[in-house]
């Protein structure tokens, strides 16, 4: 039996779990399972490691892509500028890393995005943002951090945000865990009065599939996504690289 699975916490309601149980059940996949392994602490990998031999790979979610870096042995996939892996191959023992968010992301966000979405503001700066800055400084749009303190001259915090940055940047990308199901009542603290038609809000997060952030977008006519096909897209691309003999 060939095991893979997921990392993070919490892991409550994992999309990965059902995606690929489905899968397997779905293609006919009968030598295969994924697992769920919700450690608080990226110092319980080690032991996670030595108790699943059978792993074959792993996705990496929220807290720990950026602190599972120190513990592989090939991070040649990852992008010189991006220290944050969500997906490892393990074959012998050897971990190697690889960030399938940013093709998820990128393909997800081409799917509504328009020519006149040139800045955005891209809300929290963990290891969900890294591949999102990632896609755009390669789609040349330029982009701001807001976070909850300014961490530099450069970003922005929240308390900072005024109708003229909203209107001067109409994409709008949430990737904080606000509004993660069952807390679908929180959102970012950003001033929604002044979004248009012309913005474009997208959430990381899918589960509710329309987050209060969205929710509030909608409401003044803008564009809207979550992170749903993000997901399916960075999913299959994990089982791309799992199952790639070369």
């Amino acid at each position: 039996m060939k095991v893979y699975g997921i990392i993070g916490y919490p892991l409550g309601h994992s999309f990965s779990k059902n995606y690929f149980t489905e899968k397997f059940a779905r293609e006919g996949i009968t030598d295969c399972s994924y697992e769920v392994f919700p450690i608080k602490t990226i110092d319980e990998f080690k032991d996670l490691l030595s108790q699943n031999p059978l792993l074959q790979g792993l996705n990496i979610t929220i807290p720990h892509k950026q602190s599972v870096v120190q513990y592989l042995d090939d991070t040649t996939n990852l992008p010189d500028t991006l220290r944050a892996c969500n997906c490892i191959k393990i074959v012998n023992g050897k971990l190697t890393g690889f960030n399938t968010d940013i093709i998820g992301f990128e393909r997800s966000l081409q799917t509504k995005l328009q020519s006149h979405h040139t800045q955005a503001l891209v809300l929290g700066n963990g290891g969900a943002a890294a591949a999102v800055k990632f896609v755009l400084n390669k789609l040349n749009i330029a982009f701001t951090i807001v976070s909850r303190k300014k961490l530099n001259e450069h970003d922005l915090a929240y308390a900072e945000l005024n109708e003229s940055i909203i209107k001067k940047h109409l994409l709008i990308i949430n990737t904080t865990p606000l509004g993660t199901f069952p807390s679908v009542d929180e959102c970012p603290d950003i001033p929604y009065q002044y979004l248009t038609s012309k913005h474009f809000l997208y959430d990381l997060v899918y589960n509710p599939g329309k987050t209060l952030f969205l929710q509030k977008g909608e409401e003044k006519g803008a564009i809207i996504k979550n992170g749903y096909d993000m997901l399916v897209i960075q999913a299959e691309e994990s089982w791309r690289i799992w199952t790639n003999t070369d």
